[in-house]
C-alpha cells in the first residue's frame, strides 16, 4: 500500500480522506498549523500522525502521494518540496473519484445551504435501510459518530461542495464527483473569494449537472428560483422538492412540532407517500429531509424504511447541537456563516422555543462573511430572525483592505435600528463575561461560527457552572 501525506490535514473533507485512506491499508500522515476541534480530536482518535506545522522534511523520499488541500498556496514548504523533487501529487476530490468513485453509484448533495445535514441523512437512510454505502460529510455526523463510513454496497454518499479544489485546480470540487444522483437544494450567491459574481455561481452548478448521465437522477429544490433556473442543464430526468411551490414533485405539507420532534406529511406527484417525524427543527431542516427522502427514494428505498430510518437520525456536530446546559441556560454551537442559514438556523430556535430570551452570538470568519457584499443581508437577517440578544464578534480575517471588510460597527448600528438589541464586543472572553453576568434560567444561546471561535462554547458553559 501507498504512503501518503496531507498538506493541509485538518480540514474536515481532508481529514475524512485520510482517515477512509487508512482504514483502506495506506500509511497515512499529514500536517497542518494552528488546528482545533472536532477535526483534531477525529484524527487523533483515528491514529493518524500530524504534524502541527509545516516543514519540507516532512517531506520524506518514502511517500508515494501528496494529497494538496484547497488552503494551501505557493510559498508553502511542503508544497515547495513536493514540486521541486517532482514528487506525484493530487487535489482531494480527484483523491476521492480515483480512489472511490468509478466503481460506484454516486449519490452528490449540492447546494448553498443544508448540504451537510441532507449528505448525513441521506447515508443514515441507506445504512439503516441495510443498503450498507460508503458516506463522505462535511461534519461528524452523530450517528456514525464520524464524517465518513466505508461499506460494501454499491452507493457512495457524498457532499457536493463546490469550493475549489486546490491551488492548481480552481475549478468546484464537486466536478469531479461523477454524479449518477445529483441534489441541488438551492443556490445562493456564496465565495466571493472563489466566484467574481453569480454567474460564476451559476456556471459551476450549471456543469454539475450536466454531468448526470442520462440513466440517473437530478433533484432540485423547488423553493429556490436560481437552482430550479438551472434544472434545464440536466440531461438526466428531474424531479423537484419543496414546501412553498405546490407544484413540486416531492412535497412536505402539514409541518408540526411537537414534544422535541418535527412531524410532516410527503406527497410524492401528488400522491400521499408518507407521514414522517424527525428530531431536526425548523422548516429548514424538513427540507432538508424531503431532499434526503427524494435522493434516499431514487436510491431503491421504500416510504417504509425511509420513515423507520429518519426518526432514528440523530443529527450533525454543529448543526444546532446542544453543548450543554449550565445555570439552565442552554448553549447551542452552529455552523451558519451565510445571512440565510443565520436567518434559518434562529428561526428554528425561536420556533422551539418561543417563549425564551434567545441570543445570538456571531463570528464573522469564513472568507465571504468577513467581506462586505454581505453587509445588509447579515442586518435583514438579524433583524428578522426574531433573537432577542444580538452579539456581533470582530471580523476573523484582518488582513483584508478596510472597503472590503465587514463593518461591524454599521452591522450593530442597522440591527438596533431594526428593534433588535445589539453590541459588538472585543474578544471572546468579553463576550463570555457579559453572557454569564447578564443570562438568566431559560435562556438560549446559539454562537454560530464556521471555525474555532476559541473554544467559546465550553469556555461559556464552564463560565456559567462556575456561578
Amino acid at each position: 500500500m501507498a504512503t501518503i501525506h496531507f498538506i493541509g490535514i485538518c480540514g474536515t473533507a481532508m481529514a475524512t480522506l485520510a482517515a477512509m485512506l487508512k482504514a483502506r491499508g495506506h500509511d497515512v500522515q499529514g500536517s497542518d498549523h494552528g488546528m482545533y476541534p472536532p477535526m483534531s480530536d477525529f484524527l487523533a482518535r483515528e491514529q493518524i500522525r500530524v504534524f502541527d506545522r509545516y516543514d519540507d522534511a516532512h517531506i520524506t523520499p518514502d511517500i508515494d502521494l501528496v494529497i494538496v488541500g484547497n488552503a494551501i498556496s505557493r510559498g508553502n514548504v511542503e508544497l515547495e518540496a513536493v514540486l521541486d523533487r517532482k514528487i506525484r501529487y493530487k487535489s482531494l476530490p480527484e483523491a476521492i473519484r480515483e480512489e472511490f468513485l468509478w466503481q460506484s453509484r454516486s449519490i452528490v448533495l449540492a447546494g448553498t445551504h443544508g448540504k451537510t445535514t441532507t449528505t448525513a441523512l441521506t447515508g443514515w437512510l441507506l445504512t439503516d435501510a441495510g443498503r450498507d454505502p460508503s458516506v463522505l460529510v462535511g461534519g461528524i455526523a452523530v450517528n456514525f459518530q464520524s464524517s465518513y463510513r466505508l461499506g460494501s454496497g454499491r452507493d457512495f454518499v457524498i457532499e457536493g461542495d463546490e469550493y475549489d479544489s486546490a491551488f492548481f485546480d480552481k475549478t468546484a470540487k464537486f466536478l469531479k464527483y461523477l454524479p449518477d444522483i445529483a441534489v441541488l437544494g438551492n443556490l445562493e450567491y456564496d465565495h466571493a473569494d472563489i466566484y467574481p459574481d453569480m454567474e460564476a455561481l451559476r456556471t459551476a452548478f450549471r456543469r454539475f449537472l450536466g454531468l448526470v448521465p442520462r440513466s440517473g437522477r437530478v433533484i432540485i429544490g423547488a423553493d429556490s428560483p436560481e437552482a430550479m433556473a438551472l434544472a434545464q442543464a440536466s440531461r438526466a430526468p428531474v424531479e423537484t422538492f419543496g414546501i412553498d411551490d405546490p407544484d413540486a414533485f416531492w412535497r412536505a405539507t402539514n409541518i408540526a412540532g411537537r414534544n422535541g420532534r418535527t412531524t410532516f406529511d410527503v406527497w410524492r406527484d401528488g400522491e400521499a407517500f408518507g407521514s414522517f417525524a424527525t428530531r431536526l427543527h425548523g422548516r429548514h431542516n424538513v427540507r432538508n429531509a424531503l431532499a434526503a427522502i427524494a435522493a434516499a427514494s431514487a436510491a431503491g428505498l421504500t416510504a417504509g424504511e425511509l420513515q423507520r430510518a429518519l426518526e432514528r437520525f440523530e443529527g450533525v456536530r454543529r448543526r444546532l447541537e446542544l453543548r450543554g446546559v449550565a445555570r439552565e441556560v442552554s448553549v447551542y454551537d452552529d455552523f451558519a456563516h451565510h445571512p440565510t442559514a443565520i436567518l434559518e438556523t434562529l428561526r428554528a430556535v425561536r420556533a422551539s422555543y418561543p417563549d425564551r430570551r434567545i441570543w445570538a452570538v456571531f463570528e464573522p470568519r469564513s472568507a465571504t462573511s468577513c467581506r462586505r457584499v454581505f453587509q445588509r443581508d447579515f442586518a435583514r437577517a438579524f433583524t428578522a430572525a426574531g433573537a432577542d440578544e444580538v452579539i456581533i464578534a470582530a471580523v476573523f480575517r484582518t488582513s483584508l483592505p478596510d472597503d472590503e471588510r465587514l463593518d461591524v460597527e454599521l452591522l450593530v448600528r442597522d440591527v438596533n435600528a431594526g428593534g433588535v438589541r445589539a453590541r459588538t464586543l472585543p474578544g471572546t472572553t468579553r463576550i463570555i463575561e457579559t453572557i454569564t453576568r447578564e443570562a438568566a434560567p431559560g435562556d438560549v444561546v446559539v454562537i454560530m461560527s464556521n471555525g474555532g471561535f476559541d473554544n467559546i462554547h465550553q469556555r461559556l458553559l464552564e463560565a456559567l457552572g462556575g456561578r
